[in-house]
């Protein structure tokens, strides 16, 4: 009798990061070789959608709690068409899954979908490594690629492309516009620009009466205008993987959006969009915020949220008072800005408030698929300022 896929003996592995450091363990996943920069995520639940989330392409994504694949996989969860990271690497793998929403386990959608991974490592000293270095390169190698020296694979991951300077949403972005429309009595339309969207946000937003038209990222402003029988009632630029300093072209279109007041909406990379749209720089985090349990202050109320990241670059805009955003090159001015959420761990800006324009955006995920659901009242707020801004009540 021959034993379950995710049963069967396990080849060696090591993972090898650009600095030379190397983890010998065993195979997980698909058999062979990947490369990407190194990333840890916080999260104890929630591996699917991690793994479905276009803002991890090119990432290994190394997980924090030491047991993964307990509740296998589900068709219902995914966040995306597929799974986006390079590679995977996990301390103890499910020997196999239970739950009742299993449909099968975890390895095997990572083998059939080719990411290749390690498990049986010390994962809690190599996420202490990237705390303490910063993230990096990593390659992970099985099979015959196990065999070579280590010397020879850390070459090989050093000539791997960095993080920094990569322009990837094109690469994860939809081909085609599509539309999920409004659950129960239509209130609103709006265009998102899909820069890696999770299927979880538009949902949230049909949710609310909004009928969601997602948008390829190499949408025109032209494009983006046409969206409804009279324009869109507001526009949403999504989070999505790679350096906000490469999207010129999509920062342009929300120049565009701001010069027309049309109420706008940012997660994520569309955070870090809004603050380059305002004049600001981004920088690129030592070793980022992923997980679900994020400790983020929201200074209009006062409270603290636990909240879901993913995010390896930030906004560089000064935290107290209120700020006029620069003028761009066009002379275009966007009046008052203020940091509406802060991060209590390390002071990161996560989140842009317009004072004179109906803008505003967060860097974390208030979508959370899986995590908590303390920042849900965002999709409110987007609700209320495409109300106002209807109504002309807007400052």
């Amino acid at each position: 009798m021959t034993s379950p896929a995710h049963l069967a003996p396990r080849g060696a592995a090591v993972l090898v990061l650009e600095d030379g450091r190397a983890f010998h363990g065993d195979a997980y996943g698909a058999t062979g070789q990947t490369v990407g920069e190194a990333v840890f995520s916080t999260g104890m639940t929630g591996y699917q959608e991690t793994l479905t989330d276009p803002s991890y392409h090119r990432q290994v994504v190394v997980m924090t709690a030491p047991h993964v694949g307990n509740t296998g996989v589900n068709d219902e969860d995914d966040e995306s068409r597929k799974i986006w990271v390079a590679g995977y690497v996990v301390r103890d793998p499910a020997l196999r899954p239970s739950n009742w929403r299993s449909q099968r386990s975890l390895e095997d959608d990572l083998r059939e979908q080719g990411v290749v991974g390690i498990s049986g490592i010390d994962t809690r000293a190599l996420t202490r490594h990237l705390r303490e270095r910063g993230a990096m390169r990593v390659g992970i190698f099985s099979g015959d690629q196990a065999e070579q020296p280590v010397a020879q694979l850390a070459s090989t991951v050093q000539q791997a492309p960095l993080m920094a300077g990569a322009a990837l949403a094109a690469e994860v972005t939809t081909s085609e516009a599509y539309v999920v429309p409004a659950v129960g009595e239509k209130r609103f339309t709006v265009a998102a620009l899909d820069l890696g969207i999770k299927a979880m946000t538009p949902a949230l937003l049909a949710q609310q009466g909004i009928e969601v038209h997602v948008l390829p990222a190499s949408s025109t402003f032209e494009q983006v205008r046409a969206v409804g029988e009279d324009g869109p009632d507001g526009v949403f630029f999504s989070n999505g993987p790679g350096d906000p300093s490469t999207a010129d072209a999509e920062v342009a279109v929300l120049r565009q959006v701001l010069d027309a007041r049309i109420p706008f909406f940012g997660i994520c990379f569309g955070n870090q969009l809004l603050g380059r749209a305002l004049g600001f720089g981004t920088y690129k985090l030592k070793y980022g915020h992923r997980g679900i349990n994020q400790p983020v202050m929201d200074r209009t109320t006062g409270k603290v949220e636990v909240t879901a990241h993913n995010h390896g670059f930030a906004v560089d805009a000064p935290l107290d008072g209120e700020v006029t955003a620069p003028a761009d090159a066009e002379g275009s001015a966007y009046g008052r800005v203020r940091v509406s959420h802060v991060c209590l761990n390390d002071d990161v800006v996560e989140g842009l408030e317009c004072l004179d324009l109906p803008a505003y955006s967060v860097q974390y995920h208030p979508e959370a698929a899986a995590g908590p659901h303390d920042a849900g009242y965002l999709f409110d707020r987007f609700v209320e300022l495409m109300s106002s801004n209807e109504k002309g009540t807007h400052a």
